[in-house]
Formats: structure tokens, C-alpha cells, sequence
């Protein structure tokens, strides 16, 4: 995906600003006089879950946030931002990286001390800001900048939407209003299928919602799950550009256009997707029709099954396959 290279591992020596040391408070995050708690549309990341965060930009947006969680100084920056990007209902994730505990991403992104913002977009980081803004730049991000990532991001076809996260009793999470209000819990039986999707071994976690289903095949949530995760495995890395190309140019390769279909599900560009393998059928390769019927069997899990655009596509694909 990003032809910048992450390094995590690495070492990076004063990193922190010592000014911060002046500044520092001991009450954890959503507790009296501690930093903004996490929820909603705003996710703490660690290096265990960087390179997974990193991945999912290809599907929707991030504003990353380097920064130390004990600096009060940067406690309204953070919540201005989080309140924005929870005001957008999933538009754009704010992912928030303590660099005192995580120093090797500060590393990665050339970070000399907190606060950085950037933009991640199909797994590119845009700088935005280094140290603190004043009132009116900071106003000016929540208000305009943010906007116009979200506006970048559809227009590179990332148009997903994030998921909502956290804990619903927090602060954070309340600001998100209705939009929370029926996320689904993590089932008992998911949890390790969840834990190494969160860890960016979509594989594992494929092979996992697999069993998962072996025990109750009617686990719909298993099943949609299970398809997001292979779809990630296959092509969340991909190189959006020359996978596109790759389909221009061989217009009559089933592999080359089930590439590009994926491309589209992952930016969250359903009915291309559908419309695209459909048309290759419709165009007379009928002797590809079973990947490309498993292939979209297997898109035809994700969206919610009131979807129109999916009530269209199961009828074009029983009419295409008799």
C-alpha cells in the first residue's frame, strides 16, 4: 500500500519534549484532570496495532495524532479533535499514538516531539502540523482541514466508514450521540478472531471466523467478518495504481479483474465492485464464472442485507448464471 516503510523497533532518544515534564498529570485518560478518553471514532494505537491501523486507511481516512497522554497542554487539542471526527459519524478516524510509549512510530514518521498531526490515506502520511496550534489554527483544522481530507480521500476512493470503537461509558463515546447506539458487542466466540483482526493477521482471523461458522453456519456477523478479513489478506497491501492498471490492461484476465474488484470493496466502492464482475460476466466469460461467483458470494456478506445494491446484484448474477 504505502511505499513508505514503518519501522517499529526502533529505538529513538528523546523523543519527548522535556518541556512536557512541566506539564505532566497523573489521573488516567476520562478520569477529573486526565486526558480525553478514547470512543467512538477515536482509537488509541500502539506499535502491536500501528501496521493494522496503517492497513485500514486504504478503507476510510485517519488523523493521526502523535502525542503524551500526561501532557495537559495537549488535552484540548485532543478533545477539538475528537470531537470533530466523532461529529462526522465514521467519515474519518482519529488515531491517537502516545509517543513516550510507542517511540519507534515517532521514528518512522520523523517525529522530534509532540504534537504532530498527519493524514493517512491508503496507508500515505501527509503532514500537518508540528506543536501546538493556537486557538484559531486549531479551528481551522477541525473546521476545514478535516473536511478536505475526507473530500482527498474520496476522491483517491477511499469512502469507507469507519467503526465505531470504545467504551460506551466514556466521555468520548457520549459525544458520538445516536451514532453508537447500536453497535454490536464482540461476541465470546469471536474474541480471537476479533484479536488478530485488530492485529492485522486477517488471515488468522479469516481461518478463525472459518471455524466459527464450521459451529454455526447461521452466524451472520462470523460470516461478514470472515469475508472483510479475506478480503484484507488478499489486497489491503495493494498497490491501488498498478492493480488498476493491471485490469485496464488485460481486460479478458479474470485474476486482473477480481484484483481491481477487490480494490473497490476495500474503498468502500460496492457497486463498482459488483458491477464490474458482473459486467465481465455479461461480456461472455462464462467460463470463469465460478471465481467469479465465489468472489462475489463472498462480497455479497458484507453490506447489510437490505442493501438495494445487493438485492441488484444477486438477481443480475441469477439471471447471468442461467
Amino acid at each position: 500500500m504505502a511505499d513508505q516503510q514503518f519501522n517499529p523497533g526502533v529505538s529513538l532518544a528523546g523523543a519527548v519534549d522535556l518541556e512536557a515534564l512541566k506539564h505532566q498529570v497523573k489521573a488516567e485518560p476520562g478520569q477529573a484532570g486526565g486526558a480525553p478518553a478514547a470512543g467512538g471514532y477515536v482509537i488509541d494505537t500502539t506499535e502491536n496495532t500501528f501496521q493494522a491501523m496503517v492497513q485500514t486507511s486504504a478503507t476510510f481516512p485517519i488523523l493521526m495524532l502523535l502525542w503524551v497522554p500526561t501532557d495537559d497542554r495537549l488535552f484540548p487539542m485532543a478533545r477539538a479533535l475528537g470531537d470533530a471526527v466523532n461529529a462526522l459519524e465514521g467519515k474519518i478516524q482519529l488515531s491517537r499514538i502516545d509517543i513516550a510509549s510507542n517511540p519507534s512510530i515517532a521514528q518512522a514518521l520523523q517525529v522530534q516531539g509532540a504534537p504532530a498531526l498527519f493524514a493517512l490515506i491508503g496507508g500515505r502520511p501527509m503532514p500537518l502540523l508540528q506543536g501546538l496550534p493556537g486557538d484559531d489554527e486549531l479551528k481551522q483544522l477541525c473546521d476545514e482541514v478535516v473536511p478536505k481530507i475526507i473530500q482527498a480521500a474520496a476522491q483517491a476512493g477511499v469512502s469507507g466508514t469507519a467503526p465505531y470503537s470504545g467504551d460506551p461509558d466514556s466521555d468520548a463515546a457520549k459525544s458520538a450521540g445516536a451514532a453508537g447506539a447500536g453497535v454490536e458487542q464482540v461476541p465470546p466466540e469471536h474474541a480471537e478472531a476479533h484479536r488478530l483482526a485488530e492485529e492485522g493477521d486477517y488471515a488468522g482471523a479469516a481461518a478463525e471466523y472459518s471455524r466459527v461458522l464450521e459451529m454455526n453456519p447461521g452466524d451472520s456477523l462470523a460470516a461478514r467478518e470472515r469475508a472483510k478479513a479475506l478480503l484484507l489478506a488478499r489486497s489491503g497491501q495493494a498497490n491501488v495504481r498498478e492493480v488498476r492498471a493491471a485490469a485496464a490492461a488485460a481486460p479478458d484476465d479474470v485474476e486482473a479483474q477480481l484484483a481491481v474488484a477487490d480494490i473497490d470493496m476495500i474503498g468502500g466502492q460496492i457497486q463498482d465492485a459488483f458491477d464490474r464482475l458482473l459486467d465481465f460476466l455479461a461480456a461472455g466469460h462464462k467460463a470463469d464464472i465460478e471465481p467469479v461467483r465465489k468472489r462475489l458470494l463472498e462480497y455479497f456478506a458484507i453490506p447489510e442485507p437490505t442493501d438495494e445494491r445487493l438485492k441488484r446484484a444477486r438477481r443480475r448474477l441469477a439471471t447471468l448464471m442461467y
